[in-house]
């Protein structure tokens, strides 16, 4: 939402009061409408649809806190607003139990109404953009788990497409954490063999030794150890896609025997007698340039181009960052239900440090950052201070505040308080100083925030 799209409903008896605060409003950009009464203002909701409602307590008839009331009862999103003539604790304390987002006290402070109303504003557009993502989410890819609308992904959901409406073996490359098994698991999951098995194999996890038998399986007393007899890989994902992820780190010796077994459709156990058929399709991966890893000796070319009839390239975070707010929204929903929070979504300010960081990481790095950020938030919104300090610290490494352009003036001052006090460790009083301002404006607008 727009600064100029914000409406605003006051609500007072004081006719000079009404068109001092129109003016106000308006002149800061916002449509703004005045009633005098409870009833009037009722008129004005159930026709105009404000956004947020200001309202004097003390009204003719019913009260403001009585239409705080009924607002509530109908729609307990709406922000309300109260003004009092009466300042104290038992006025602040009636009006937040009845739901006000804020209350202020007569004479006005205009400054602080509008950083109210700025607040609200930045809460409504973010929760737009939560609905955006949301929608987004809920689109084709979302339903492969390949999450992604930057330009090289749509290249990549292009090819899984393809992928899925054939049987050929293929090739996925990209950097550690770009999500390689989770493509993999897309193309299996939307091709004729969704009901069987999906099997992967890590390759580099595994002991040299022990490699051969977990892809071919081995006979009982084969070797030392073989107790009983056991099923290899392609036994196990027999109708179903195997994949083979680090194929570049298989042991060379055994290649060969991996490149028969793909060519002719069946494998023998260690110490078996017998050919065992099978019908598997083979995804393999690698973080290597395979090109690279052919000339180096650490891939067999015949195998690499046995296993690339299709090649998918995967590229890293740092590649596709306008993908990052549809990543992160459907890691929150995937830990929301993990961990029973209720995180709404990421604040601009860290998702501008998301979007920002070099993510060595990829794809994996962020899905860590973001279940740590809701399991210490646990409701509302992911802010700066819930994201790692590394992270934080990474966003202004020259000890400067990053502001995106187009931004407006309320929210870069909110950036330049919230960052400062991350800075001094919380230290209201040691942030007043740095920012040159008394410490109680920044308690006045850490309230306004929120955040006091």
């Amino acid at each position: 939402m727009s600064q100029e799209s914000l409406r605003v409903l006051i609500v007072d008896d004081e006719a000079a009061l009404r068109e001092v605060l129109l003016l106000r409003l308006r002149g800061w950009g916002y449509d703004a409408r005045a009633a005098k009464d409870v009833e009037e203002a009722e008129a004005r909701i159930d026709e105009w649809r404000p956004d947020v409602v200001v309202t004097d307590v003390v009204l003719p008839g019913s009260s403001g806190i009585d239409l705080l009331r009924r607002l509530k009862a109908a729609d307990a999103t709406l922000p309300v607003i109260l003004i009092t003539a009466h300042a104290g604790v038992d006025a602040a304390v009636e009006a937040m139990k009845a739901g006000a987002q804020d209350f202020l006290t007569k004479p006005i402070d205009y400054t602080t109404l509008h950083v109210l109303l700025e607040s609200v504003a930045r809460e409504i557009r973010e929760q737009e953009e939560v609905r955006r993502l949301q929608e987004q989410l809920t689109g084709e890819g979302a339903s492969r788990r390949v999450i992604g609308h930057s330009r090289p992904m749509r290249e990549v959901l292009k090819t899984i497409d393809l992928l899925a409406g054939s049987d050929a073996s293929a090739i996925i490359t990209g950097e550690s954490g770009t999500g390689k098994e989770v493509v993999a698991r897309a193309i299996h999951e939307m091709s004729a063999r969704r009901n069987g098995p999906f099997l992967a194999l890590n390759a580099a996890a595994i002991p040299d030794e022990l490699v051969e038998s977990e892809l071919f399986g081995h006979e009982q007393g084969a070797f030392t150890g073989a107790t009983r007899t056991r099923e290899g890989c392609f036994e196990m994902a027999n109708g179903g896609t195997l994949f083979l992820d680090e194929i570049a780190e298989m042991p060379v010796h055994l290649q060969p025997k991996l490149l028969r077994v793909l060519e002719e459709g069946s494998a023998r156990r260690i110490g078996g007698a017998r050919e065992i058929p099978f019908d598997v399709r083979v995804i393999a991966a690698t973080n290597r340039d395979p090109a690279i890893a052919v000339r180096e000796g650490r891939l067999r070319e015949d195998l690499f181009y046995r296993l690339s009839v299709f090649s998918v390239v995967l590229p890293p975070l740092r590649e596709r960052s306008s993908d990052i707010p549809l990543l992160a929204q459907y890691f929150i929903g995937e830990f929301n239900t993990k961990h029973g929070a209720s995180v709404h979504g990421v604040r601009a300010e860290a998702m501008e440090i998301l979007r920002n960081a070099p993510w060595p990481g990829n794809v994996r790095e962020l899905r860590n950052v973001v279940e740590r950020a809701v399991i210490i938030a646990r409701s509302g919104w992911i802010e700066p201070r819930h994201l790692p300090p590394y992270l934080r610290s990474e966003s202004s490494g020259d000890g400067s505040i990053r502001l995106r352009p187009g931004i407006t003036l309320a929210e870069a001052e909110r950036t330049l308080i919230l960052e400062t006090l991350a800075r001094v460790g919380n230290n209201k009083a040691a942030a007043a100083r740095e920012l040159g301002v008394d410490v109680k404006t920044v308690r006045n607008k850490l309230k306004a925030y929120g955040h006091a």
